[in-house]
């Protein structure tokens, strides 16, 4: 189970984003917790009223709000029991046990997952303190609810490899278009450790979306918003535009900064295989650099090659898909530049070419080398009959002396008879 507790600026935010999944059909309000009424038998309103009423306690707190999503490998299947057990286990451990929460049960993705919605207002107007909540009571719930549940357990970077994959790429049109970039931005935001947003779009463009902060100076880029398109084949535009702030807290550009700076320190661990994995693929001497990245890709690394409008690459991206991270050619080190990697195929490439037979002619045989026959050669400006005639050069039979003169031959010595 993947634990994540994000705060959002209001309860209206947080509680509408999942009534509006529950009015498309993919999610349900499976439980209410210290409501009067059930979940199914209050509305929207009324929901909201119950949150209203608490954070009015308390107009001083910045902080009023939690958004809990719980993640669950896609090979549990989990019944809706169980599911509110373990969200009710969950918000009594981390301290929300008495507070009203509603908890969603999410379908909107490959792996089953809920959301919890909760204020940090108590009854008496005082605030829960939430400063490091993810590490010290979080991180502890995780672990007791996995051995308590026999879930799969998503300690250390184990997770990481189990995590599901997205096999298909959206194409435009055959699905509702804010739904599909979520269901991606789900799986790639959560679970890739990236460190701008260049790194992002490397992983998105995988799968025909692309995150658009807007250009220098533009109204959205001025007032830190994001868009996000679905892209053809040809990684061009095809849709309108979907703000980051429609598909949820997110996919707002706030927190992908956040992220960038998170990942800083995640992905460090995550460097010294992959730079094995590249410099072990360039000592096999790809031919090129469209074959190097053909070879990484046996490896499970995709490389993404930046181009200027004259086909000069310029820059070169990795992803790592084994352990879900991204890293421009430079952040590895110098000799993972685009113009290392380009020089280096370059130099392998002209010491593997074999050397030019030369254009002098071969020096005549003496008189005291003719009478070993030397294969005979029609045409000499043939490059086949020149090297075969350089080969007999090289392996022909030194001159040897004749032996000894007959004068100096000892005769051998008859043995007597008696």
């Amino acid at each position: 189970m993947v634990a994540k507790i994000t705060t959002p600026s209001s309860i209206k935010r947080a509680l509408n984003y999942n009534e509006k999944k529950v009015q498309k059909g993919t999610a349900s309000c499976l439980h209410a917790g210290n409501f009067l009424k059930p979940a199914k038998g209050m509305n929207t309103d009324e929901k909201l009223q119950r949150f209203e009423h608490l954070i009015a306690l308390n107009r001083r707190a910045k902080t009023n709000t939690l958004h809990i999503s719980l993640n669950f490998h896609p090979t549990e299947k989990l019944t809706t029991q169980t599911l509110i057990r373990i969200g009710t286990s969950y918000m009594q451990k981390i301290g929300f046990g008495e507070q009203p929460y509603l908890v969603y049960e999410h379908r909107d993705a490959g792996h089953p997952h809920l959301h919890i919605v909760t204020t940090t207002i108590q009854a008496d107007g005082r605030r829960i303190d939430t400063y490091n909540i993810g590490k010290e009571r979080s991180e502890r719930a995780r672990v007791e609810i996995e051995k308590s549940f026999g879930l799969f357990e998503a300690g250390g970077h184990k997770i990481v490899r189990d995590l599901p994959a997205i096999t298909q790429k959206l194409v435009y049109g055959k699905k509702d278009t804010k739904a599909a970039i979520e269901e991606i931005l789900h799986c790639v935001v959560l679970h890739y450790c990236y460190t701008s947003l260049p790194e992002l779009n490397a992983v998105l463009r995988q799968y025909n979306v692309l995150a658009d902060d807007g250009s220098q100076n533009s109204r959205v880029n001025k007032n830190g918003g994001i868009y996000y398109k679905v892209l053809d084949e040809k990684g061009k535009p095809v849709s309108v535009p979907v703000k980051g702030s429609a598909i949820g807290p997110d996919a707002t550009l706030k927190h992908l900064q956040k992220r960038f700076e998170e990942n800083r320190e995640r992905r460090k661990p995550l460097a010294q295989k992959l730079k094995t994995t590249v410099a072990w693929t360039l000592r096999q001497a790809p031919m090129d650099l469209s074959h190097f990245v053909t070879r990484l890709k046996e490896e499970k690394v995709l490389t993404m090659l930046r181009q200027n409008e004259k086909g000069y690459v310029y820059g070169i991206t990795f992803i790592d898909l084994r352990t879900k991270s991204v890293f421009n050619g430079s952040d590895l080190g110098k000799g993972f530049s685009a113009a290392a990697i380009q020089q280096r195929l370059c130099h392998t490439n002209d010491l593997q070419q074999p050397a030019a037979i030369g254009t002098q002619k071969d020096v005549p045989l003496t008189k005291e080398h003719t009478h070993t026959k030397e294969p005979v050669i029609k045409n000499e400006s043939s490059a086949t009959d020149l090297a075969t005639k350089i080969l007999y050069g090289l392996v022909k039979p030194e001159y040897a002396a004749p032996g000894p003169p007959i004068g100096l031959i000892k005769k051998k010595k008859k043995r007597r008879r008696f």
